[in-house]
């Protein structure tokens, strides 16, 4: 089975750009995709300096579905947006003011890899930010999910110094480019000892094995960081592993009911408003669109984000957003007309409270609808 590898450069065009982050993709292009990978062979998509958030959504989604080995390499920008003080990944079009718009927050890179098993995914990022977004890396960690693999860094702007670049994954790419592939850990030691000292003390070492449950990172040079000082806390018993074993096997009825046995205890413990059973139910969502059941999937997404909304959070937080994003996508998979129509109603008034990000959501639900109502 060919693992999946994803390279993403991205950085504001203009006076906004902190690196150059599309010069390390003719490096890491050059390096053969199994290397990239991991794995015997494998398929690579590329994107560089991309336009819209949605776009690279879109080839996000279709690379973390895919049942082998995933591996995205990330180079760019991390900005704050004004609103709620997120992470996004900034890309060409975005500006301080437009971060809400036109760029990617970082919470939908972690919504999409979290139903991924821990042994088969990964993320190795050179990222710089601002000295803003710093300190919120800094003091909050840069959050990538439970299951994921994490190796990279996160770095202060150089300011007046100009452009930096992105010396570590230039490292990782030249070390590929040997032919030989250590292991993620021994990659990003060796990666760190060619990087030298362009990190200057203001480097946020990331270093996480998948499975774990990361702290935030710690700022120190671009020494070699050893796994064992890598701020690790090893789980005991791991559901999450287990369910994403049963979907790669197709065996989606029993992930559900793992996920729902989880749910109910959670709701037992913490109520049907805590983060603990809103989590599970994001998953049993997931769990039914992988399945290919449009219909309950966006049930359950809608179901969540009544919740949410019934608990007092926010109509532009990230978790409601995703929720109503998510139900809308799969409202527009399904088939019959007729509980089609009966969501979609609930959907447009759902819209009219949580328009969302992206422009035209609510004309898009409404003009559905009309045609769906006007079908015999």
């Amino acid at each position: 089975m060919p693992g999946t590898v994803l390279l993403l450069a991205a950085a504001p065009l203009g006076r906004g750009r902190l690196v150059d982050a599309a010069g390390v993709l003719p490096v890491l292009a050059a390096v053969a995709p199994a290397v990239l990978s991991g794995t015997d062979t494998a398929n690579v998509v590329e994107l560089v300096d991309p336009l819209e958030p949605q776009a690279v959504l879109t080839r996000l989604r279709a690379a973390a579905a895919a049942p082998a080995p995933l591996t995205v390499y990330i180079a760019g920008q991390l900005q704050l947006d004004r609103r709620q003080r997120l992470p996004h990944l900034a890309l060409a079009r975005t500006t301080p003011a437009t971060v809400r718009y036109t760029a990617l927050p970082w919470h939908w890179i972690r919504e999409e890899l979290r139903l991924r098993s821990a042994g088969d995914t990964a993320l190795v990022l050179d990222l710089h930010a601002d000295a803003e977004t710093w300190q919120y890396v800094a003091e909050r960690g840069l959050d990538c999910g439970r299951n994921t693999a994490v190796y990279g860094r996160v770095a202060a702007g150089a300011g007046r110094r100009g452009v930096a670049e992105p010396a570590y994954m230039k490292a990782v790419a030249t070390l590929l480019r040997s032919g030989h592939r250590p292991s993620l850990g021994q990659l990003h030691e060796q990666a760190w000892a060619r990087a030298g000292e362009s990190g200057a003390g203001r480097d946020l070492v990331l270093a996480f094995p998948g499975g774990s449950a990361p702290r935030p990172p710690f700022a120190q040079p671009p020494i070699r960081l050893g796994l064992q000082n890598s701020h690790v806390e090893q789980p005991v018993a791991d559901p999450h592993a287990a369910i994403s074993a049963r979907v790669q096997a197709g065996r989606y009825p029993e992930a559900d009911a793992l996920a729902a046995h989880h749910e109910a205890a959670a709701v037992r413990s913490h109520g049907t408003a805590s983060e603990e059973a809103l989590h599970w139910s994001e998953v049993r969502a997931d769990l039914a669109m992988l399945a290919g059941d449009s219909l309950r999937s966006c049930r359950a997404w809608l179901a969540v984000a009544g919740v949410r909304l019934a608990a007092g959070q926010a109509v532009d937080s990230a978790a409601v957003e995703a929720a109503v994003d998510r139900a809308h996508h799969q409202w527009g998979r399904i088939k019959d007309p007729a509980p089609a129509r009966e969501l979609g109603s609930a959907l447009a008034e759902l819209r009219l409270r949580v328009p969302g990000r992206r422009s035209g959501a609510l004309e898009n639900v409404q003009q559905h609808l009309r045609q769906l109502q006007a079908a015999p």
